[in-house]
């Protein structure tokens, strides 16, 4: 098997950045071990308004929108409700947005096999299981878009994510409620959700309950503490909870954007490159945008047949804009008992607090452009559904 690019990972960072560089020419192979991509989804979805605004995501596989996000301290008591006159989140139904941009990838002309393992790299030969027995893959680049434990990133030697949150949710259908508003409900209690937030995100058609934390502060693991909140989640008295319960779970690196995400053989995206918000775990956003840098940059490099135009793909650059997030970070991560989160939701009660609030969950700062390439305008990726590859 023969490719310009392998990319291993179809999630939505490989399924862009594949698709980004079919339609710019190139012959690409998409390698996945699900035998399915509509399985074992990970991610809540969650679409911020910058995403909203700047990608033509499909409206068919978008939940109702979202502007009121509630703050809750660990008594659930007397909580902050900030209310945005925008439509600020939106919940992407992810299985139907995998198999969207599957078909998408195929048509630009993307090779996606299933059921494919990676093993490793050898210099442009990349070695894959795939449903026959092993194959190998000869590649000008491999490109690592195999989530926050990346083995492409160990195989080219590029940093790896170290500050993992581990996470786990219930996704369930609920009943139309009148006078309900759909809202984001987030409780800080470091006894259920150890350095960041235990959620509750009812659109209205689906809720998502879920809680997240530093792994080695569950003394009674993950599932249990999920359980003990979605005992008594906020916003959800009275609604049934169906038998039908999708589950989710995964880590999420909260490291901040790594230094060394590309090497002469290949580079890493999403997940991978630790292209996760710090402060708030949001990862789709930055995803789609460090996709498509990644795109442009290897579009570059297989045009010239220039390996060094990789060294413009520079996770230290970007990472220098996220120094506030990430000590905001540190300082979330030192949240440890109940009584200093409580402090902390009352100082979101007062005018400076509400205002910080707001900048942080309904800004525009999820994740910063790369500049454009030198000797180039920034390639509109972003105008149209058909250079998106979303719409």
């Amino acid at each position: 098997m023969r490719a310009d690019v392998l990319v291993v990972g179809a999630g939505l960072a490989g399924l862009w950045t594949a698709t980004e560089l079919a339609r710019s020419g190139h012959d690409v192979v998409l390698a996945d071990r699900r035998t399915r991509l509509d399985t074992t989804v990970r991610t809540t979805g969650i679409f911020v308004r910058r995403t909203l605004e700047d990608f033509d995501l499909p409206p068919e596989h978008l939940g109702p929108p979202v502007r009121r996000m509630v703050l809750y301290p660990p008594s659930h008591r007397d909580p902050v409700t900030l209310d945005s006159r925008h439509d600020e989140f939106r919940v992407g139904d992810m299985a139907a947005l995998y198999l969207e941009l599957a078909a998408r990838a195929r048509a630009a002309g993307v090779r996606l096999e299933l059921g494919t393992r990676y093993l490793g790299t050898h210099g442009d030969v990349h070695l894959l299981h795939g449903p026959g027995g092993p194959v190998e893959a000869r590649a000008t680049f491999v490109v690592g878009a195999d989530g926050a434990r990346s083995a492409v990133a160990r195989e080219l030697g590029l940093d790896r994510n170290r500050e993992l949150l581990v996470g786990a949710e219930e996704v369930f259908a609920v009943p139309r409620r009148s006078g309900v508003v759909p809202a984001f409900h987030c409780v800080l209690d470091p006894r259920l959700a150890p350095g960041y937030l235990a959620w509750v995100l009812d659109d209205g058609q689906h809720a998502h309950v879920g809680v997240a934390g530093y792994p080695d502060r569950y003394p009674h693991g993950l599932r249990d503490a999920l359980r003990r909140f979605a005992a008594a989640a906020p916003g959800l008295a009275g609604v049934p909870v169906p038998d039908a319960v999708e589950r989710r779970a995964g880590p999420i690196p909260v490291g901040g954007l790594l230094r060394r995400i590309a090497g002469p053989r290949g580079l890493l995206v999403g997940d991978a490159a630790g292209a996760v918000s710090p402060l708030t775990a949001g990862g789709l956003d930055p995803c789609l945008r460090l996709s498509a840098h990644a795109a442009d940059v290897l579009d570059r490099a297989l045009r010239t047949g220039d390996r060094r135009e990789l060294a413009r793909y520079d996770g230290a650059a970007l990472r220098a804009r996220f120094r506030g997030r990430l000590t905001m970070r540190r300082g979330l991560s030192l949240v440890r008992t109940p009584g200093v989160a409580a402090a902390g939701v009352a100082a979101v009660r007062t005018p400076p607090g509400r205002a910080a609030a707001r900048r942080i969950l309904f800004g525009h700062g999820s994740f910063p452009d790369p500049l454009p390439l030198p000797g180039e305008g920034r390639r509109n990726v972003l105008a149209t559904p058909e250079r998106a590859g979303l719409g």
